[in-house]
């Protein structure tokens, strides 16, 4: 099987998805040994993310494609600005020019909306984590693109982090056993991190002696007494909350402790 996160073969098969057997626009209307420069240019003030990956994708096009970086991942770069400069084969120009510009719109988009939340908590002792709710396909560099907008990732799928649900603890029987078989079944050392909807939840999380304890979907005044229940017994519990959290209300909820 194919590894999800190698960066070659996701990009092999974006340009596979556009290119297919080849693109006979170009090859019917231009030289094979015409040349031309591009230059990537930001149409609005945004924080840049995914150029090195650009970069990737001309260079599997044409491995003597040169491909200047002028502005760097993670910073934000005005209207007008000139971010990177490509200069070759211009069919190989044409071939990369849609799949790259795609990486890098999409993952400077998240990176801005990441920086976004970020700035709202400023200040504040917390964090702001990704999901696995991401494109198919592209989690590894919508992940990335979380990091270049100054946030954090949380776990890269299922099978690098235990976090027990509403339906893991239906079907185990309840909270505890469901953190007992964990501890049980799994022989690599993972922090063992359960969702909760309520204060009840909250408490039987805590009984089982779960190292990170989420709280899913909470009012703001349930937010704040789960934290206290959490912080009254056991400080070094993580608490994380999740669920309806937007721009508007996420310095709200940052407040409660969490």
């Amino acid at each position: 099987m194919n590894d999800p996160f190698n960066e070659e073969f996701i990009l092999s098969h974006a340009l596979m998805e556009d290119i297919g057997a080849g693109d006979i626009t170009a090859s019917a209307v231009i030289p094979e040994s015409h040349r031309s420069e591009a230059a990537l240019v930001a149409k609005e003030t945004f924080v840049l993310a995914g150029l090195p990956f650009a970069k990737k994708v001309f260079k599997l096009i044409n491995p003597e494609l040169k491909f200047k970086t002028i502005k760097k991942d993670g910073s934000t770069v005005k209207k007008g600005t000139v971010i990177a400069r490509i200069s070759g084969s211009t069919r190989g120009l044409l071939a990369g020019e849609r799949t790259a510009l795609n990486l890098v719109q999409r993952l400077s988009g998240v990176a801005t909306l990441t920086q976004r939340f970020v700035k709202r908590v400023e200040g504040l002792p917390v964090k702001v984590f990704d999901t696995r709710k991401t494109t198919p396909g592209l989690r590894f560099f919508e992940k990335y693109a979380v990091r270049m907008g100054g946030g954090s990732n949380h776990r890269f799928g299922l099978f690098d982090g235990i976090l027990i649900k509403d339906n893991h603890i239906t079907a185990a029987g309840g909270v505890k056993k469901a953190v007992r078989l964990a501890r049980k079944n799994v022989r690599r050392k993972l922090r063992i991190e359960v969702e909760t909807r309520n204060i009840k939840e909250v408490r039987e999380a805590l009984s089982s002696s779960a190292d990170i304890i989420m709280l899913d979907n909470m009012s703001l005044n349930d937010m704040k007494k789960s934290v206290g229940i959490i912080r009254g017994k056991k400080h070094g519990t993580v608490i994380e909350a999740s669920g309806n959290i937007k721009e508007e209300n996420i310095r709200a909820v940052a407040e409660t402790g969490v």
